[in-house]
């Protein structure tokens, strides 16, 4: 019988594919320490290395770490999602807003609201404030400038 050695696992490399569990930890502000996404109470996921599913800085912390491993890294603003940029917050006019929605959307102050640009493009927001005339929308990532810690648990490396 012969026992398997921790250099007999497959290490993850940059063109992995990999099925893990992970979660994204919110470190700073007013949410933190709440999970931005957990998928350890259900099925695993599944990430090409590479691919662009995640950011490069996203990504490196995982590289060397062998099939099995369970492991915790903690990313700043600029290593995640960027700092907030306040050119992203922007106002728009209700005859815009409405032009480039769908017909009788009900806007709530809070909701995540995808439209089409006058360039063809789809963009998200989320809705800070709305009165007859204007609404006011954050177009930064939800994560940007925050401080995160992504919790792995490599299940598979191929």
């Amino acid at each position: 019988m012969t026992t398997s050695t921790h250099s007999d696992l497959p290490v993850v490399r940059a063109d992995s594919y990999l099925t893990l569990h992970y979660r994204i930890v919110i470190e700073s502000g007013p949410a933190a320490g709440s999970a931005f996404i957990d998928t350890f109470e259900g099925r695993p996921a599944t990430l090409q290395l590479s691919s662009g599913q995640w950011s490069p800085t996203m990504e490196s912390p995982l590289i060397g770490h062998p099939e099995g491993d369970c492991f915790s890294y903690t990313l700043t603003p600029a290593q995640a999602y960027g700092d907030r940029n306040p050119e992203l917050i922007q106002r728009v006019t209700r005859n815009m807003l409405n032009e480039y929605t769908e017909p009788d959307t009900v806007f709530t102050p809070g909701d995540m609201v995808e439209f089409s640009a006058p360039n063809g493009g789809r963009y998200s927001g989320v809705l800070k404030e709305i009165n007859d005339e204007t609404a006011l929308f954050d177009f930064n990532h939800p994560l940007a400038g925050l401080t995160l810690r992504v919790d792995i648990d490599l299940l598979g490396v191929l």
